[in-house]
């Protein structure tokens, strides 16, 4: 089974990058990170920053290309094709909002599926 609510995510946070780029503003989401103290010996968490990386960038043409990641790997979107080129940075968040709902609806399970293996196959299983 393919979890695609971890794609979704990461397109949901791509889209929220973006829009926080357009309207000149930050998005830094939060997650909690456990670690032992090691005087005490007791688990404590922490909220911190999550660092989110932008799946774009620009091309020598002036079009911005976007990927689509699965941990490190770039999801085949079509047969020989991992990115998507947008003609200008208005295009962007409805491309990328797009791409999500092409992830929700079951489009890209088999790509993310081979994406999570080949992951997976990095940790030696």
């Amino acid at each position: 089974m393919v979890n695609i609510g971890s794609a979704a995510t990461r397109l949901w946070e791509q889209i929220q990058l973006a829009t926080a780029q357009q309207t000149g503003t930050e998005f830094a989401p939060l997650r909690t990170r456990s670690y032992k103290d090691t005087e005490t010996g007791i688990r404590k968490h922490i909220t911190a920053a999550k660092r989110v990386k932008q799946w774009w960038f620009t091309a020598e043409n002036g079009k911005l290309i976007v990927n689509v990641r699965y941990g490190t790997r770039l999801i085949e979107l079509a047969k020989g094709k991992t990115a998507v080129e947008v003609a200008s940075t208005d295009q962007l968040v409805p491309t990328l909002e797009l791409l999500k709902r092409a992830v929700e609806a079951g489009e890209l399970d088999v790509q993310i599926a081979a994406a999570s293996e080949k992951l997976r196959d990095g940790f030696g299983k």
